[in-house]
């Protein structure tokens, strides 16, 4: 925090170049999909392979040009689980990244669970960001960070929103929740405020998370791949991970962006957690509810239950401060071993901003000789 407050005081300017972007017909070619069920969260949820996320029209591109990633909603027996899509990138981004996530909406309902994160190679070690999640009927995005012990949050830190858990070990991180209700950041309402923005600088000196309604997003996030982006003139982040109290280089690894959509499981399935929005709903086949995730929302017809249930994303881009761009590199995606990736040739992962470290330290050092 301290590089971003100097820079902010002494106008230097912090630009990340642009190095890749997410989007459009070609958006589905740089991901593997995760092919089995949820052992992640033990959600009630078959993560398709390509072939049959093609095949059932759980992926798709509208005619906005948006990336649309949808959920089946054809009928589920009983002990069976409902078919969704989690797809991870063959890239894999190293300190000095800025990711940008142009979100139009986000799926929400009773027994949803979605997820935009960032895991290490040698996941569940090597960090996770969660940048976008909520559950069932939740009003509001909640962000955290997942790493090993020793690591914790900055009370200090300079945010915009709640800090919750300050261990970051603990099942659920180190907490942060959106609280300006004049900027909804997950279910109806932020899809009703036409989605919005996010932005993760991920860099030696932490992990910072900007948000921004459609009607507040910075222009310059609007220019066709824009070359260069100045942070500088963003403000306050919504969630501030200072390496103050979390060293970057001790707890962290070059990540990879995941996106999934999970039913019930380990959090959204939770008794009491599920009864804090979906208290009293009815079950998806017309009966009484129950209160038991599983029985009310995955077994039986997935619509009208499910039509909130998906994605429609405009674009993913990814900055760095380096100048090398992507390269090659035989970094592994250590997802759970019954991974099954299509197509089998999509084992290479590009690293990108490997240069960004030495330009900091450059900088750094330039900010301490500073009167």
């Amino acid at each position: 925090m301290r590089l971003l407050a100097l820079a902010a005081a002494t106008g230097l300017v912090v630009a990340y170049d642009f190095v890749k972007e997410y989007s459009g017909p070609n958006f589905f070619s740089d991901w593997d999909f995760f092919g089995s069920w949820d052992n992640l969260t033990l959600g009630d949820t078959n993560w398709v392979n390509a072939t049959d996320a093609w095949g059932h029209n759980l992926i798709s591109v509208n005619q906005a040009g948006n990336v649309v990633i949808t959920v089946d909603q054809g009928n589920v027996d009983w002990n069976f689980k409902r078919d969704a899509v989690r797809i991870t990138t063959q890239d894999t981004y190293n300190l000095g990244t800025l990711w940008i996530f142009d979100v139009y909406h986000i799926p929400w309902g009773c027994g949803v669970w979605p997820s935009i994160w960032t895991m290490g190679p040698d996941w569940p070690q090597g960090g996770e960001i969660d940048i976008i999640e909520g559950i069932n009927r939740q009003p509001a995005n909640q962000i955290a960070v997942h790493t090993s012990s020793g690591c914790t949050h900055d009370p200090n830190a300079w945010q915009s929103g709640a800090s919750g858990a300050a261990d970051c070990s603990l099942p659920s991180g180190c907490l942060v929740k959106q609280t300006d209700d004049s900027q909804p950041s997950f279910g109806d309402s932020f899809a009703q405020a036409g989605g919005g923005v996010w932005a993760v600088q991920y860099d030696i000196e932490g992990i910072f998370i900007w948000f921004w309604t459609r009607a507040r997003v910075p222009q310059e996030l609007y220019q066709p791949a824009a070359e260069s982006l100045d942070i500088n003139a963003w403000g306050q982040p919504v969630a501030a991970f200072p390496s103050t109290t979390c060293s970057m280089t001790s707890f962290w690894a070059p990540q990879k962006i995941v996106i999934d959509t999970t039913f019930c499981g380990n959090w959204a399935g939770v008794p009491d957690l599920y009864a804090e929005t979906c208290a009293g709903m009815p079950s998806t086949t017309g009966a009484p509810a129950t209160g038991v995730c599983y029985v009310d929302n995955v077994i039986g017809p997935g619509s009208p239950r499910f039509d909130d249930a998906y994605w429609e994303i405009a674009n993913i881009r990814a900055y760095t401060t380096g100048t090398n761009g992507p390269v090659a590199t035989s970094l592994p995606d250590n997802s759970p071993s019954t991974n099954v990736k299509v197509p089998a040739s999509a084992a290479v992962a590009r690293t990108c901003a490997s240069s960004s470290v030495p330009l900091l330290a450059v900088i750094v050092g330039f900010l301490w000789m500073l009167p």
